[in-house]
């Protein structure tokens, strides 16, 4: 028998302020990122997600945009430890989540997305469930797309 899990997706306001100094402090000093360091977009934040159970499995996302837009979610992979080193290219695992409103969408209409990617892209964090208690994420927002706006959340089935 197993039982759906939703963990919803939290916004690290400490950390995205950390990384936008990390960028404001290259511009200032004049200095280049490191080679295949990822600096934060002035589009994007951080955001986390707790394992609160190690035995994922898979079984959907549940994304509420407010309005137009679209919002593209990256996970980083385990050897990111935002605390101690800085976010590198290599970190960010493929693929990323991409959903999205068009402007005449209906107001109940779902959010649309690249079905195939998002599975595999949930299944990957399952992945890493097994070996995290915490994963971190950059949502990027555009067209429109606001964290204001943003609801997000993923389901997983737990064998019980």
């Amino acid at each position: 028998m197993s039982t759906e899990l939703e963990l919803t997706f939290r916004q690290d306001a400490d950390l995205t302020e950390v990384m936008r100094l990390r960028v404001q402090s290259l511009q200032q000093r004049g200095q280049k990122r490191q080679d295949g360091e990822r600096l934060l977009r002035p589009n994007e934040a951080v955001y986390r997600l707790d394992f609160s159970k190690q035995s994922l499995q898979f079984s959907h996302w549940a994304v509420r945009l407010a309005q137009a837009g679209q919002l593209t979610v990256t996970a980083t992979s385990q050897l990111w430890t935002p605390d101690l080193t800085h976010l590198m290219t290599r970190q960010l695992l493929e693929p990323a989540g991409v959903f999205w409103r068009s402007p005449g969408d209906a107001g109940d209409a779902p959010v649309q997305f690249y079905e195939a990617d998002a599975h595999e892209f949930g299944e990957r964090i399952a992945e890493q469930a097994k070996v995290r208690k915490a994963m971190y994420f950059l949502f990027g927002f555009a067209e429109g797309c606001s964290p204001e706006s943003v609801d997000c959340s993923i389901h997983f089935r737990v064998d019980s």
